[in-house]
């Protein structure tokens, strides 16, 4: 039987348990300059130290104005590279493997001067009404994106993440919602996701695998739902993705018929419906801080991987805890044995 540390295989990725640190933006960069500092070399080692199996880490900007803010990490210039590369070596130094979610915040992007957007739709009242891009930038952008990965593999990373999920700019596309092109990029609502997908494929070892984070339901409403979601995964599945990361939302003031739920697992169904439907690996998350039932979703094969979120926010040992608890063995740092409990087989 698998559960929470039964070792996991995708491609070239060799991960010594299910657990995953999910992307969790810092904010945290010190000179509005996109690179890590040490605040973020101890937040995402403490987590390898800790026992994770994947460390992926927060969602990093093809451009300046593609930030959330201007405090948040990015990959468009290679002075950027040696800072993450630090912090992949001492992550892989502990036993975690390394993935990192490439993105644009599109509309989202709270500190641009004027954000870009596929249609001039603001994502509230008070929000900046963006301009749309045009379709040679729309081409740029997809360029952009590349050239991120690109300098995501030089820091040595196991596995790269896109972000289409979450209400930025390729989850923006991929929406009815947000998307009123009448070019191309509108009339197929994931040619951009698409692109993007190959042009990072172009750049990665044959052997790493591809994750795609998807909103796999909207919130608002005439959202779109696990139906839809479901088709635009089968073609960027087509497209090269090789797992997907399944949450939900994101995309704009919450309707009052479409609220997430908030009970623990919410949005397993989500990821376990995409599983089937595809055959697909794919990434659970939402709620999944008990390892009891992070344990249960790996067990029941709802889902391959389980992310753990606010729970690896609060305690960076939480995958030590968990093995504790479920009476499964797993590597505890000598300086940190006497602090865990003897009986552990």
């Amino acid at each position: 039987m698998i559960h929470l540390f039964t070792p996991y295989q995708l491609k070239g990725l060799a991960l010594k348990n299910r657990v995953v640190m999910p992307p969790m933006c810092q904010y945290s960069v010190a000179n509005k300059d996109g690179i890590a500092t040490d605040w973020h070399y101890v937040h995402y080692v403490s987590r390898a130290i800790g026992g994770a199996g994947l460390i992926i880490i927060e969602m990093t900007d093809v451009e300046p104005d593609g930030r959330i803010t201007d405090f948040d990490l990015g990959l468009w210039s290679d002075e950027q590279i040696p800072a993450l590369a630090r912090i992949v070596d001492a992550c892989h130094h502990y036993g975690a493997k390394v993935g990192i979610q490439i993105a644009h915040a599109g509309r989202k992007a709270e500190d641009a001067t004027v954000p870009v957007a596929p249609s001039a739709v603001s994502f509230n009242q008070e929000s900046k009404i963006p301009r749309a891009l045009s379709t040679d930038e729309v081409k740029q952008m997809v360029e952009k994106f590349r050239q991120a990965v690109q300098r995501a593999i030089k820091a040595g990373v196991d596995t790269i993440e896109l972000h289409g999920a979450h209400g930025y700019l390729i989850h923006q596309f991929h929406s009815p919602l947000t998307n009123h092109r009448t070019d191309a990029y509108g009339t197929d609502l994931t040619k951009f996701g698409k692109e993007i997908i190959q042009a990072a494929k172009s750049e990665m070892p044959e052997e790493m695998p591809l994750i795609f984070r998807l909103s796999a339901k909207e919130y608002v409403a005439g959202g779109y739902g696990i139906k839809e979601s479901i088709a635009m995964s089968r073609d960027y599945q087509q497209a090269g993705v090789d797992m997907f990361h399944v949450s939900a939302g994101g995309e704009g003031p919450i309707a009052a018929d479409g609220r997430p739920g908030t009970h623990a697992a919410y949005q397993v169904p989500l990821a376990r419906e995409i599983k089937q439907a595809l055959n697909t690996p794919v990434i659970a998350v939402g709620r999944l801080d008990e390892p009891q039932l992070a344990n249960a979703v790996v067990g029941n094969e709802e889902a391959d991987l389980v992310a753990i979120g606010r729970g690896m926010l609060r305690n960076p040992y939480w995958t030590l805890e968990a093995a504790i608890k479920l009476h499964k063995e797993t590597a505890i740092p000598v300086q940190y044995d006497r602090g865990f409990p003897r009986n552990r087989n």
